[in-house]
């Protein structure tokens, strides 16, 4: 009696192991698809460089984020490989032309955003792809690094771009 108990019991338990493994090994086999997008990072590297950048908060991406239509819109201005610079992985299970290859999106097409970097940090470390959370984390400190210029409500910004100067006439004394 005790081996008709056990013996359905032992299958049951080998078959949840064997589904185990199989979503392990699919898992392992996405994560070594998702690769740096060097390209990204040199790029992001730059903007933070030239002062292209939204240092706001925590929490703020989601608001800030692109939406679907903005990104097909940039898309279709400009391609998929100015695409490609606005995301810091590349999942190469996915040909070059379609939005599902790039991953870790961390701008919204003119700035760097720190809520972006941020994003990307935590989600990269929740799944484990410690190259693209070391790569977020270095851009992030590059943004901490910038002198601050400007400052406002949302973060500081390119102070010739985003607020530009009002003229203000002078007269000078005796002329």
């Amino acid at each position: 009696m005790k081996s008709a108990i056990y013996k359905p019991a032992f299958v049951s338990f080998a078959a949840v192991g064997v589904l185990l493994c199989s979503i392990g090994d699919a898992f392992a086999q996405s994560r070594g698809s998702i690769k740096l997008n060097a390209d990204a990072f040199a790029f992001a590297k730059q903007l933070i460089d030239e002062g292209h950048v939204i240092a706001d908060g925590k929490g703020a991406w989601s608001g800030d984020r692109p939406s679907a239509d903005q990104e097909n819109e940039f898309i279709r201005l400009h391609g998929f490989g100015e695409y490609a610079k606005w995301h810091l992985s590349i999942d190469e299970r996915y040909p070059e032309n379609t939005k599902r290859r790039y991953k870790f999106p961390y701008g919204d097409f003119k700035s760097v955003h720190r809520c972006g970097l941020l994003a990307v940090k935590a989600r990269a470390h929740q799944y484990g792809y410690v190259e693209i959370e070391n790569a977020a984390a270095e851009l992030e400190r590059e943004i901490r690094n910038q002198p601050r210029i400007n400052t406002d409500s949302h973060g500081f910004r390119n102070s010739s771009v985003l607020h530009p100067c009002k003229s203000v006439a002078l007269t000078l004394p005796g002329r």
